[in-house]
This record gives structure tokens, C-alpha cells and sequence, in this order.
């Protein structure tokens, strides 16, 4: 799994390539990445999730441990361009009430300041 970012004005858009697994150690690279951003002040983070082949059991639960962290730390976590199998998985667990998704990034970055 790779993990790159980049800034769209004050969003801070992350992107996931590869799988989000626990054998591949994808679930702890996201929530080392979320933490760093939130140290460095960054409160509001993009997920792009478009690049994202499979989510395990461990990395879904590490997409909710991250969300959880970064509203607890008075930021703002959204997903973008989720895929089909992964969106099915949300909606299977429910978590897609928890989540907000977009699948255009300008329509994401703009619900930062809504």
C-alpha cells in the first residue's frame, strides 16, 4: 500500500493505493498518517479511496478508528471516489451512515466549509 498527499487550499486530500489490509500492515500506515496530519495541524482530511483494491476486516476497522480520532481531535474526516466493493462492505456494516462520501473531489472539498 502507498499513502501520498496533497493540499486542495485548506483540505488535505490523502491518497490510499493498494489494499487496506492487516497482512500487508495497510491498516497501521493510515492511522500513523492521520496522526501525523493531525499533529501538524491539518483538520481537514480527504480520504481518495479510488485506488483502493481491497479492505480486510483490520482495515475497515482502522477507516473507523481514524475517523474517530480525527473528531476527536476537532477535525473533519471525509472518503472520496469509494469503490463499488468497498462501499457495498459500509453499507453491509452500516457504516456508511458514519461516513460522508463523495465521489467528486471539488464536491468534497467544498463540503469542508459548508
Amino acid at each position: 500500500m502507498q499513502i501520498g498527499q496533497r493540499m486542495v487550499g485548506d483540505v488535505t486530500v490523502v491518497e490510499i493505493t493498494g489494499d487496506i489490509t492487516l497482512s500487508k500492515g495497510g491498516d497501521v500506515m493510515i492511522k500513523d498518517k492521520v496522526n501525523s496530519l493531525l499533529q501538524q495541524g491539518n483538520r481537514k482530511l480527504l480520504l481518495d479511496l479510488g485506488n483502493v483494491s481491497y479492505v480486510d476486516s483490520a482495515g475497515l476497522g482502522q477507516l473507523v478508528q481514524v475517523y474517530a480520532t480525527t473528531s476527536h481531535n476537532g477535525g473533519s474526516l471525509k472518503l472520496l471516489r469509494v469503490t463499488k466493493r468497498l462501499k457495498d462492505l459500509l453499507v453491509l456494516t452500516k457504516l456508511l451512515t458514519v461516513f460522508e462520501s463523495f465521489d467528486d473531489e471539488k464536491d468534497a472539498v467544498a463540503s469542508f466549509t459548508k
